[in-house]
This record gives structure tokens, sequence and C-alpha cells, in this order.
């Protein structure tokens, strides 16, 4: 019985090897056909056309851009969704070595301590939004904004100001 080894729960719940290596070689094979696409075929092509000596040398055409790049697009949505699901399974406690991290920073924190309510996202007084401002302000002839406010119906109330004296 001493023989016997302790597996933990994530060795129990071991999934195929595609199930858990998918991520990593789609990434792998993505960076494999853009270094294929992008470099090693286009000086096989021009290798190719210097032996040959062909008079009429077309440019190598990356065949991944065919189509409107369709396939780097798709590319980008399954590998950003797939690091973005992968970020999702770390927050939520799980790795790769099946030991469950703290939750919290100090292991003898107590539980009463670490609880809080938070704040709601939402307040109960309007706020009026803000102009984008670019880089420190305004130009030639630029006039600050005047202050919005709100009145007690909730609308918009903007001070007149003074026409310029010409």
């Amino acid at each position: 019985m001493s023989d016997q080894v302790q597996l933990s729960e994530s060795e129990k719940k071991k999934e195929d090897w595609m199930n858990s290596k998918w991520r990593p070689m789609m990434g792998w094979m993505y960076m494999l056909v853009c270094l294929c696409d992008f470099v090693v075929f286009p000086v096989l092509w021009s290798v190719l056309h210097a032996i040959l000596h062909t008079q009429n040398m077309v440019q190598w055409n990356p065949l991944t851009l065919q189509g409107a790049g369709l396939f780097h697009i798709a590319m980008g949505a399954v590998l950003g969704i797939a690091a973005f699901g992968r970020t999702q399974e770390k927050l939520g406690g799980a790795n790769n070595g099946g030991v469950q991290l703290p939750a919290t920073g100090f292991a003898s924190a107590p539980a009463a301590s670490t609880s809080f309510t938070p704040a709601p996202s939402w307040s109960t007084t309007p706020t009026a939004p803000t102009a984008p401002s670019s880089f420190g302000g305004g130009g030639f002839g630029s006039v600050s904004p005047a202050p919005v406010g709100l009145s007690n119906a909730g609308k918009k109330v903007v001070p007149q100001q003074d026409d310029p004296v010409l």
C-alpha cells in the first residue's frame, strides 16, 4: 500500500492532452504560418527565380493575406479569446500545478477582515460629461468651455458667457 502515489485533485481530473495543449499549439501554429508566409517563402521564391533566371519575376503574394486577411482576423480572435479564457481560469484558481493559491496575500488573515461591501458603481447625483482635452489644452484662439451644471429637474444648465468686444 505504501507504493501507491497520492494523486492531487487536478491529476484526478486530468483531461485529454488535446484539451490541455490546444492553446499553446494554436499560438505555435500561428507563429509558424506567419514566419513561413512572410519570411521563408518570399526568400525561397526569390532564390528560385534567381536560380531559374526568369525574366518576368512576380513578387511573392502572402497566402494568408488573400481574402482580406480573414485568416489573421480569425486567428487573432481565437488566440485572444483563448488568452482571456485562460486568464479567467487562473483568476478562478485553476493553475498548472494543481495547488490552490490562497485567496488573500496573507495566510493567517481571518476571514472576517477580508470581507467588505463594495461601493455601488452608480451614483445618486448625475454628473455632466466633460469635454475631451487635447495635449495640454487649447491652441490658437481656444476658449475654455463653460462649466455645465444641472438643474433640479436634471437638465443641463450652461451659463451665458459675455460676448467679446470687437
